[in-house]
């Protein structure tokens, strides 16, 4: 029955991400290739890693011949050699299966009683979190910025900004614009990583700060939010929108980049399921509709509320301007 695979695929998953997380494709990618090998690599009982690489052979994500392991084509990615690694991804989604794991309790009682959440967890955590991030947003960034007209604007305010990936997609494309990325202490060192390796340093300023509870960098027209609101309530987010309106000069944009739900709430289906990756994970976070979003920056002063991009990937895009 086909609603019987969909509840066993977990068992797949939880494979992969053990795989992922003894980091066994990058030792395999490494030519450590063989079941005793590998568990000596990492540790590891050699029955209880022979059986995980045959698993992992079952699902199409090794090949075995001659008790040597190799990684399937599509599964090279997994390797953190590989220049487009999508390790950081998938070390962030077995961050994100403890909380998971409290998914009835979070819907009986509207919040998980046992959360983790990133920014409390451990520095391993808060870099595959970061990652994850940079992986998500190494080609939607390109995409983002090739769709909105840019040219006006000659400072960006990227909040939250990461690892960089949006300023850098965004300076790139837009070669009179600078940047300052606000982000946390412990987030801003990584920002500055990916900003050199780009060769941006000049174009690009750091401010540490929690956009909680600190004011942003002034003297900015344009500001980003990208995948930040679905992580707020609805209270929060409007803080961020004052905070964001008080911030920018008389004519700037704010652009946001999320989930953006349909009337439904079940469309785009992604943001749908992220919705209960918000409640599992955060106080207050979940997915928003035009309209929620729309009236929290009006409210906040905003005006030309509009939707640049509908898309099924948190690709969506909204705009609004500061107009004095």
């Amino acid at each position: 029955m086909e609603i019987m695979n969909k509840i066993r695929n977990f068992m797949e998953s939880r494979i992969i991400l053990t795989g992922a997380e003894l980091d066994i494709f990058t030792l395999i990618d490494r030519e450590i290739k063989n079941a005793n090998d590998i568990a000596k690599k990492t540790n590891a009982d050699e029955r209880g890693v022979t059986r995980l690489l045959d698993a992992l052979v079952a699902c199409d994500i090794l090949e075995k011949k001659d008790f040597v392991y190799s990684l399937a084509p599509e599964s090279k990615h997994l390797s953190s050699d590989h220049p487009e690694s999508v390790l950081p991804m998938v070390l962030h989604m077995n961050d994100m299966w403890d909380n998971w794991t409290y998914l009835t309790e979070a819907v009986s009682e509207g919040k998980n009683p046992l959360k983790v959440p990133w920014t409390d967890d451990t520095e391993k955590n808060t870099k595959s979190f970061i990652g994850a991030m940079h992986v998500a947003g190494r080609k939607l960034s390109l995409k983002i910025a090739e769709i909105l007209d840019l040219s006006p604007y000659k400072k960006l305010l990227d909040i939250g900004g990461a690892s960089g990936t949006y300023t850098i997609a965004f300076l790139e494309k837009n070669p009179q614009m600078r940047s300052i990325i606000f982000d946390l202490p412990e987030v801003i060192d990584m920002s500055k990583k990916g900003i050199e390796e780009a060769g941006l340093k000049e174009r690009t300023d750091f401010v540490k700060g929690d956009y909680n509870s600190d004011e942003l960098p002034e003297g900015c027209d344009l500001a980003l939010l990208s995948a930040i609101i679905h992580q707020n309530s609805p209270r929060e987010n409007l803080e961020l929108y004052s905070k964001i309106y008080k911030a920018i000069k008389p004519g700037g944009m704010l652009v946001i980049r999320d989930h953006i739900m349909d009337k439904t709430r079940t469309s785009p289906p992604d943001g749908a399921v992220f919705a209960l990756n918000m409640l599992v994970a955060t106080n207050g976070g979940d997915t928003y509709t035009f309209d929620e979003v729309r009236d929290l920056l009006e409210t906040a002063g905003f005006s030309d509320v509009i939707i640049v991009n509908k898309g099924e990937n948190m690709d969506c895009i909204i705009t609004c301007k500061k107009l004095s």
